[in-house]
């Protein structure tokens, strides 16, 4: 699991308990396991389930979400499932019209995470049964339904890709909202991106100084500085990565006005970039 395995769960206002009805294939199991603490979950409940945790497969599939095949509950009913949840959200792909719209209202998984960050209590997300789904008694248990945005062509995914779907958008959610302030969400890839106003105008001093060391007219010096400055910023460049570049530019100004003979330029040019960049 990498040197970052001892890192907490994140955290939610809500507690998400995912519950699977009849599952048959071990295989999935393990899948739906990985996909659970990929997304930071680890509370699986079983009803009725055709496979058992402890299946060869499962654990294969499931790498290092073991855990959650170790921990997981396994009830003999839906109602006994979800007993200690506030909301419970079915999940189904057959989006029906007609008489049975009455009973097949969906939301989409990112109203469904928005929804799901104004609860405080425990959260039931239900999967049916491969190749089935829930049955008519299983969706008029649940408190209202999610689908997913398929194409209506083919609309029905695996078990496991369905949950790996679902998880992912409320963990995202998550990252979006709490990066840098939990302790479990560290900010390895940021979700800011953009340089400060000084490296932009390092950056730009550095692209200008070369184009004026450049042979040829000046509208080949002013078309260089131009079209460099607006890729490098369309890029969206990060800061370390600015400052990568400021190095390398200033090199290049520099030894270009040393080509050129211009000493002055050389002795009074110096690299800035502010120390907590560095």
């Amino acid at each position: 699991m990498g040197d970052r395995s001892d890192l907490p769960l994140p955290s939610s206002p809500y507690n998400l308990v995912i519950v699977l009805v009849g599952i048959q294939h071990p295989g999935n199991l393990g899948a739906v396991c990985r996909s659970l603490l990929n997304h930071g979950y680890d509370q699986l409940r079983l009803v009725n389930p055709q496979c058992s945790p402890d299946d060869i497969e499962a654990r294969n599939r499931a790498k290092h979400a073991g855990r959650v095949l170790d921990t997981c509950e396994v009830f003999s009913s839906f109602n006994d499932a979800v007993s200690d949840c506030s909301i419970v959200v079915g999940t189904s792909g057959k989006r029906e019209v007609g008489s049975k719209t009455q009973m097949r209202h969906f939301v989409y998984p990112w109203e469904l995470s928005e929804r799901m960050s104004m609860h405080t209590e425990s959260v039931a997300l239900v999967f049916g049964e491969e190749g089935k789904g829930l049955d008519e008694d299983d969706l008029l248990n649940c408190d209202y339904l999610v689908t997913l945005p398929t194409w209506e062509g083919y609309p029905i995914t695996n078990l496991s890709h369905a949950v790996h779907t679902l998880t992912y958008e409320l963990h995202r959610h998550r990252v979006l909202a709490n990066q840098g302030k939990d302790v479990a969400l560290p900010s390895i890839v940021p979700l800011e991106r953009g340089i400060s106003s000084e490296q932009r105008n390092i950056l730009r001093k550095a692209i200008m100084d070369i184009a004026k060391n450049l042979p040829g007219g000046d509208e080949r010096r002013k078309s260089f500085s131009h079209s460099m400055i607006r890729s490098l910023q369309r890029s969206g460049l990060l800061r370390d990565e600015a400052n990568r570049m400021i190095g390398g530019l200033v090199d290049a100004a520099t030894a270009l006005s040393f080509v050129s003979g211009n000493d002055d330029w050389r002795a009074s040019r110096r690299r800035k970039v502010l120390r907590e960049e560095e």
